[in-house]
């Protein structure tokens, strides 16, 4: 089996131009723009679509997608070392076509929308022309699909809408919503619910307010409570066939679970950047931050901590471009999803104490990356149920012990061995 820790150089001379591009190019936006889902901004939107070219022309746009659709079909461990640099700034998903909710609802589009879906909803998405959103979650019930509510039934050629969804991203800006309703409730969640494209401007389909994360004012605020009202779309506006909303939620899951955890070191190596940088420039009594010991321990526990995160995500990545299954790597992806939030906290933590005052200030990234942090333990399912999944998982792997004793009791695996070379030991005995 080949195992390597390289980049080919090809990719690599792909990165350093991304990780160029970036730095200089597309992390200033974020002191000087809004909100990348804001197609409304027109100064934004020009500044964009210049760069975006130049992303295009590099061949790097929606890398995510096949060929045949303008991207590269880049694997999961590609993407992964890209959105390791995309992560270090707001705008640059956006830049390179592969900003969430929009990649993962072009990524279902692609694999279960008609022909004529695509054409209306999947192209204008992929030239970053609109915004979308994914709208699943309840008020009443999180992330688990099980208690939904919002139903959709059939009235002629219309599905009919009515429920009430929750933190439904970028709802604001979006030209169409995914939504995930309750379509046959005589049967098993897992059978009875499917996902329906749902345009913004349909009637019935009500912002009831935008809801921010933290301290946020309701003009940045871009979650929305979003209450269906007898929405009415035509029958063809199903993705896949009726039913299947587990399956299709699988599809964007899985690989935006990784992307996030890759984002996520970004910002970890921004954060650990920020905290050496604080150690070998502010004095104390006696000398720099970085003469003291307790320092020292912070900065190498941080710096274990990237790494074995970071191993963990790019593991997890290469086994399922290996498999090409989801379900295969479950464990793995609940493990990445458990150790993210943790590792964010902890690192960022450490770097705001060491900025003293200016840390915890609003002069300084850290308060809002611990509240990110947070929002990872929450986002996509939270840390409790993938704890949940990632044990039944490897439980499945191991067996228990008939009898009284466990199978690393040291009294029985002695005798065992006794047992094992009694003849050896008689022979030996024989032989003096």
């Amino acid at each position: 089996m080949a195992w390597d820790f390289e980049t080919e150089p090809e990719f690599q001379r792909e990165l350093d131009w991304i990780d160029a591009f970036v730095r200089d190019e597309i992390e200033p936006l974020d002191y000087v723009l809004g909100n990348p889902y804001d197609k409304g901004d027109a100064r934004a939107r020009a500044i964009s679509k210049s760069l975006q070219a130049k992303v295009k022309e590099r061949g790097l746009w929606a890398c995510h997608l096949g060929e045949e659709l303008g991207g590269q079909g880049y694997g999961q461990l590609k993407l992964g070392l890209m959105n390791e640099i995309l992560g270090r700034s707001s705008w640059a998903p956006s830049i390179f076509g592969c900003q969430a909710p929009d990649s993962g609802n072009a990524e279902i589009l692609a694999h279960y929308g008609t022909e004529q879906q695509k054409q209306r909803y999947l192209q204008p998405l992929l030239d970053g022309e609109i915004a979308s959103c994914y709208s699943m979650t309840e008020p009443h019930a999180g992330a688990d699909p099980t208690l939904f509510t919002t139903r959709a039934r059939l009235d002629g050629d219309q599905w009919v809408i009515d429920g009430e969804k929750w933190f439904s991203s970028n709802a604001r800006w979006a030209s169409f919503l995914i939504v995930m309703a309750v379509t046959d409730p005589d049967v098993s969640p897992y059978e009875g619910m499917s996902m329906l494209i749902v345009p913004s401007e349909t009637p019935g389909v009500n912002i009831v307010r935008n809801v921010g994360v933290g301290v946020e004012g309701e003009d940045h605020a871009s979650h929305a409570y979003i209450r269906y009202e007898n929405v009415r779309v035509p029958k063809d506006h199903v993705l896949g066939k009726p039913g299947s909303a587990f399956v299709i939620a699988q599809t964007r899951l899985g690989g935006g679970r990784l992307h996030h955890a890759m984002r996520t070191v970004a910002q970890l190596r921004k954060t650990f950047d920020m905290m050496c940088e604080r150690a070998l420039s502010r004095e104390v009594n006696g000398g720099k931050l970085a003469t003291l010991q307790m320092v020292q321990e912070k900065i190498a526990d941080s710096w274990i901590e990237i790494e074995q995160f970071r191993l963990l995500v790019l593991r997890t990545a290469w086994l399922f471009d290996r498999y090409k299954d989801w379900k295969k790597i479950r464990k793995d992806i609940a493990a990445v999803k458990v150790a993210m939030p943790k590792v964010y906290h902890d690192v960022v933590q450490r770097a705001m104490h060491l900025h003293g005052a200016l840390g915890m200030s609003n002069e300084m990234p850290f308060a809002g990356m611990l509240l990110a942090a947070e929002v990872m333990g929450i986002a996509d399912g939270p840390t409790e149920v993938h704890k949940i999944t990632l044990a039944k998982q490897v439980l499945r792997d191991h067996k228990g012990v008939d009898g009284i004793w466990p199978s690393g009791h040291l009294p029985t695996k002695r005798e065992a061995a006794r047992e094992r070379f009694a003849d050896l030991f008689e022979q030996e005995i024989g032989n003096l």
